[in-house]
């Protein structure tokens, strides 16, 4: 077979059970190609994780479905073994077939215990590379070289010099897929019994992006001052004061390593370092490196990002992580148009925007309901945080775990807050990624799944209001085996003493999971009138008030793991006409209108044909959104405000962050 996909595709055909209980331990049904293609073929897929919860998605829409004469066909996935399943109740074993698959039956050669481990994105070049070298069955080590060598392109015991290394690790931190322990462990041995990587510190660049990023960025420096005005790098550099272990000097000018540095500089992920003395030509590969406050030096890097985004857009194949490490690129370009301001660039950014939102949308489309039960691991969407949160939590006993919503941070407002913070404070570690916000865009809705862990789906009963997050919250994470007592909840902060603020809700040795909402964000948005430029000044200015700053590090002095993301981003955009509707719509947002049935949506839509009438993916029954497309919102034509509840990647795509103090 050609994909492993299709080994399990065979199994899967229309109308012929409309029951089907899979034993999927390994989490394969949940990977997002294989649902997409399970759902062309019509299949729904629900996990069986709560028997309350499951019971009541399957009486209220399969059961109704089938008392009606009608058919749909219905995967009911299982973490669970295949001789768990006799443990499901019987109405479901009476009416469903049984299906069962692993990766030990996929790849019978390899070592499960590695093979598990993976991200199920790396499973194509495996399974490629098994169909065409027909490995003999190997043990741990042997599987762990040969994921290595297929998935990450490394073939350890071939890099013997420095700027073999460094172009290793380039690739690899630059990748979107991550290197599990049970990897990159395996590699640190490899190399290490290499003498000349002896004095680098590979057990923490070789796991650790940040580290490794951090590992560079001390080195820039010395880099820029051992190179003349001719470009040529001198010897003789000096002792720096190196936090990290290794060679003072690294060949950045290797042209296998500076094809990654002017990239690493425009995305955020180096900073560039004020070298007055160093004089480059302005089209030179280290010009982002070097501090420039310029308009000159701005405008050249504007330009740089423009084209780095016109090159790497995602296309309809892309997979999640691959919008994911798109929109934080987009991100760090949106900061600095709107924090620059020329209106050019603002120009240039709307028209890429309008081109990109449509090509994002379409991806929504078609991809967007194979991100619900992808793994929590790595979490996808906002309702995956808090259970990764919690395995975390499990595996340490004694840790303490918080999470803060900035609610309605867009991931480059995050941007403008992060070079705050990072001035602030220069000894906290910000390790960013981005995920899914619930759609509609909504405080209710994504904020809500946020803090419960779970679909929309699962509180109908509080769709349209945020009071019931205490309780949402609480009843999280007593699945997850804690107290009420050990879980505490605030919301509305944003400003004043931080201790203040939370002597009353999070006990100084009880409390072990801590939620809380800051709504400065949503308050500056509602009352914005100076657009997406006005945004960014006000968060910088709240921001610089110091409040995050001290929340996060209360939080870690306390001895809490410490997270931050948001329920949903925002968008400038302009009125395409207000919908007179009476009280025919339940929600009559800017962005979004909610409908309790399909045809007074229609109704709606008919005169806004450029809407988007969103899909009830994952949402409760009579909960139909009708969403403004593209820059559009439903206000009076030629308003302009900052708005949400629509499927822009502003909107959607919203930071996910783990802070932690710098331990070097």
């Amino acid at each position: 077979m050609s994909s492993w996909r299709d080994a399990i595709l065979k199994d899967f055909v229309p109308n012929v059970s409309k029951l089907t209980l899979v034993a999927d331990p390994d989490g394969l049904l949940t990977e997002e190609k294989l649902v997409i293609a399970l759902r062309k073929r019509g299949f729904d897929l629900v996990e069986f994780t709560d028997p309350v919860e499951f019971r009541y998605v399957y009486e209220s829409k399969y059961r109704a479905i089938w008392d009606r004469g009608e058919h749909t066909d219905l995967i009911v996935i299982l973490r669970v073994q295949d001789r768990e399943l006799e443990g499901l109740p019987y109405d479901l074993l009476q009416a469903g077939r049984k299906l069962s698959f692993n990766l030990g039956a996929l790849f019978p050669n390899l070592s499960y215990p590695v093979i598990e481990k993976l991200d199920r994105s790396l499973l194509d070049a495996i399974y490629e590379a098994q169909r065409k070298t027909s490995p003999d069955r190997m043990g741990d080590n042997a599987t762990k070289d040969f994921v290595l060598r297929h998935a990450f392109g490394i073939a350890a015991e071939l890099i013997t010099t420095d700027v073999e290394l460094l172009r290793a690790l380039l690739r690899l931190h630059y990748a979107t897929a991550t290197m599990p322990a049970v990897l990159s462990d395996r590699l640190v041995q490899v190399l290490s019994g290499t003498t000349c990587f002896a004095k680098w510190p590979l057990a923490d660049i070789v796991p650790d992006g940040e580290a490794f990023f951090a590992f560079l960025q001390e080195r820039w420096p010395v880099f820029l001052d051992g190179v003349s005005t001719k470009g040529e790098v001198r010897e003789d550099t000096e002792e720096y004061g190196l936090q990290y272990p290794g060679p003072t000097a690294l060949p950045f000018d290797h042209q296998d390593i500076r094809v990654y540095i002017d990239n690493l500089f425009l995305e955020g992920k180096l900073t560039p370092v004020a070298k007055p003395g160093v004089d480059v030509q302005k089209q030179s590969w280290m010009r982002s490196g070097i501090a420039d406050t310029s308009a000159q030096d701005q405008a050249l890097r504007l330009e740089k990002l423009f084209d780095l985004i016109a090159r790497d857009q995602p296309t309809a194949e892309s997979r999640h992580l691959d919008w994911i490490a798109f929109a934080l690129r987009w991100a760090e370009l949106s900061a600095l148009v709107h924090t620059a301001n020329g209106p050019e660039a603002v120009s240039k950014l709307s028209d890429l925007r309008g081109k990109l939102n449509a090509s994002f949308r379409k991806w929504l489309q078609q991809n967007y309901a194979g991100l619900i039960n992808l793994p929590p691991t790595t979490p996808a969407m906002v309702h995956h945080v808090p259970r990764h949160m919690a395995r975390v939590l499990e595996d340490a006993d004694t840790a303490r775990t918080a999470l803060i919503v900035v609610d309605g941070l867009a991931l480059d407002q995050w941007v403008t807050l992060r070079q705050v913070i990072q001035e602030q404070d220069t000894h906290l570690v910000m390790r960013e990624t981005a995920a899914f916000a619930w759609i509609p865009t909504l405080t209710s809705v994504s904020r809500q799944a946020i803090f419960s862990g779970k679909p929309p789906l699962y509180f109908p009963s509080s769709i349209a209001t945020t009071n019931s997050e205490n309780n949402l919250w609480r009843q999280f994470w007593e699945g997850a085996g804690l107290s009420r007592l050990d879980v505490a909840y605030k919301r509305g902060l944003g400003s004043g003493d931080v201790k203040t603020a939370l002597e009353d809700t999070i006990h100084p040795t009880r409390t072990r999971a801590a939620g809380v909402v800051i709504d400065t964000v949503d308050k500056i948005m509602h009352g914005m009138q100076l657009g997406a430029a006005g945004m960014h000044n006000q968060i910088r200015q709240w921001a610089q008030d110091g409040f995050l700053l001290k929340l996060a590090t209360y939080l870690l002095d306390q001895g809490f793991d410490v997270w931050l993301t948001s329920d949903h981003g925002n968008i400038e955009c302009r009125g395409a006409g207000r919908p007179s509707e009476g009280v025919v719509a339940d929600t009559r947002g800017e962005r979004a209108r909610i409908y309790p049935s399909p045809e007074l949506r229609q109704g709606v839509a008919e005169k806004f044909p450029a809407a988007v009438e969103w899909q009830q993916i994952g949402l409760p029954a009579e909960f139909f959104p009708l969403l403004a497309d593209g820059e559009d919102a439903f206000i009076k034509p030629g308003e302009t405000t900052v708005a949400h509840g629509g499927i822009a990647i502003e909107e959607v795509l919203v930071p996910l962050v783990k802070i932690e103090r710098r331990t070097r």
